[in-house]
């Protein structure tokens, strides 16, 4: 969904800045600078390095809620005892972006939800101060990952609720970027 959005920017004019875990996806558009990171640490620290210079971020994919304290640097063998890892919550990237974005700059964020959607998009989109959530249903056939369809609903800090039917990402992109051109008009 991250490229399909950052294709959609770029071929309205936009220069994007793409900040992107590990993929075999390629971009395609010259506007388009792709900075690859490989942990939750160096995507948040990526995101915040570039986002003073952007007129505002679009978060597609969450990050892992959750990243072990203490990586191993080698391969750990089965054992006859249950084998236990450190959990510890990961930087919250939207979060950190909404307390430093100024008024002129817009965030958008995503929530993949599963139960009580509406409501936890709403707490989302509120406490990471966003301008709008884009919700996704793991209820919904065809939309979420490992799908190129989407079926979504934009939900904006107005109150305001629009819902999509399923389509291809490529469609959704344009949908997500028709709204936050409209926001940006305003």
């Amino acid at each position: 969904m991250g490229f399909s959005i950052a294709e959609e920017l770029a071929s309205k004019g936009a220069q994007v800045v793409l900040v992107s875990g590990p993929t075999a996806l390629q971009t395609q558009h010259p506007n388009i600078n792709k900075i690859d990171v490989l942990t939750a640490e160096e995507m948040f620290q990526a995101s915040i390095d570039n986002f003073s210079a952007c007129d505002g971020g679009i978060m597609t994919a969450a990050v892992a809620d959750f990243t072990p304290l203490h990586p191993e640097d080698r391969k750990v063998k089965r054992g006859k005892e249950n084998y236990s890892i450190e959990l510890t919550p990961t930087k919250d990237i939207a979060a950190s972006l909404g307390k430093v974005k100024s008024d002129k700059q817009f965030l958008v964020g995503f929530a993949l939800e599963t139960n009580d959607e509406e409501f936890n998009a709403k707490l989302k989109l509120e406490k990471k101060n966003l301008d709008f959530i884009v919700l996704n249903s793991l209820n919904d056939v065809g939309a979420g990952f490992q799908h190129d369809t989407n079926k979504i609903s934009i939900m904006n800090n107005n109150g305001n609720t629009k819902k999509f039917d399923l389509k291809p990402k490529a469609e959704v992109a344009k949908d997500i970027v028709a709204e936050l051109i409209e926001l940006y008009e305003k």
